[in-house]
């Protein structure tokens, strides 16, 4: 470059360089427009929560299809079953309670606990016919697992073993006239199906045994009863 010398007293102008040169422009913003598309992002999140929670609430609140809480209580649920007590004995660890070995037409006996210490004498409760509640969740009583339940006419006073018709066998389903439908393999017991069913069993005036005073029946063969409790609550 070729440096030319000023005179001395001469003032160099710098308009015509500050005209050529562009000069930066400021972006304005206006005041807190961040503060504001934060705002309304955090709105939105918001309510896209609210609303996945309330889709949630929705869906448990609907009951599954098929639960077995749409059937009605009824005594079509209950297992009643025509059993026979091949033998019964003493339990080890409690002196109210037999252990018996019980045919309900299964491939193998059933274990059963019984409280009918005071009522039946032991040597009756051998080779006996008799109704069973076959589908209650089994439980151990003083350490014996009981897998079903000898049903009785029963007071505070008296138990009677209901009996089943002439001509039954171990296996044979009792049923009742208007209440269809088939058992459920295991009672759920926080369903509480036995507790809602069993005020409405008893023995009428005949002593034969009834739901809501329909007998219990095998079909064809006839219905069960007690031996002389009428009028008593089965349970």
């Amino acid at each position: 470059v070729k440096q030319i010398a000023v005179p001395p007293g001469t003032t160099v102008s710098t308009a015509s360089f500050s005209d050529d040169v562009p000069q930066p422009t400021a972006v304005a913003s206006s005041p807190g427009s961040k503060d504001q598309i934060k705002g309304e992002d955090e709105e939105k999140k918001k309510k896209e929560k609210v609303g996945k929670k309330g889709e949630k609430k929705e869906e448990k609140q609907q009951p599954a299809a098929g639960s077995s809480d749409a059937k009605p209580v009824s005594v079509s649920r209950l297992d009643l079953r025509v059993g026979c007590i091949i033998t019964a004995k003493k339990h080890p660890d409690a002196d109210t309670l037999y252990v018996e070995e019980v045919d309900v037409g299964e491939a193998s006996p059933r274990t059963v606990v019984s409280g009918l210490v005071k009522h039946v004498p032991l040597d009756q409760m051998q080779n006996r016919m008799a109704i069973l509640l076959c589908n209650l969740k089994p439980a151990k009583m003083r350490g014996v697992v009981s897998q079903a339940m000898v049903m009785c006419a029963s007071s505070p006073e008296k138990v009677e073993i209901l009996a089943p018709p002439p001509g039954a066998v171990p296996g044979d389903r009792i049923t009742f006239e208007g209440f269809p439908g088939d058992p459920e393999k295991e009672l759920n017991p926080k369903k509480k199906i036995w507790e809602q069913i069993q005020p409405d069993l008893h023995t009428n005036d005949q002593c034969v045994a009834t739901y809501k005073g329909v007998p219990f029946e095998v079909k064809g063969k006839g219905v069960c009863r007690a031996e002389t409790m009428a009028n008593s609550g089965i349970k």
